[in-house]
């Protein structure tokens, strides 16, 4: 499994959520191979990706990207992204 996590510039937010989601799977006991990226590589990288993590003000750049597309909130809230990325797994 893949899983991309977007920022903007791809050195900040998709750093932390790169961070935070590898601690949420390895909760729920889930391999995958997660990269932090910026928006131009995740257009990029985006179409091999099973999920993609990103802020809501980036979700409409990365629309059409065939993976499942997952808008965390607050990037520091590990019950929030686990729930999401529960809710994408399934």
């Amino acid at each position: 499994m893949k899983i991309i996590a977007v920022c903007g510039m791809g050195i900040g937010t998709s750093v932390l959520l790169k961070m935070n989601a590898e601690k949420v799977l390895e909760t729920l006991g889930v391999s995958a191979e997660v990269q932090a990226a910026d928006i131009s590589k995740a257009k990029i990288e985006g179409p091999t990706a099973d999920i993609i993590l990103t802020t809501p003000e980036l979700v409409y750049q990365l629309e059409k990207m065939p993976g499942k597309i997952v808008a965390i909130e607050h990037v520091f809230d590990l019950v929030e992204i686990r729930e999401k990325l529960s809710a994408a797994l399934s």
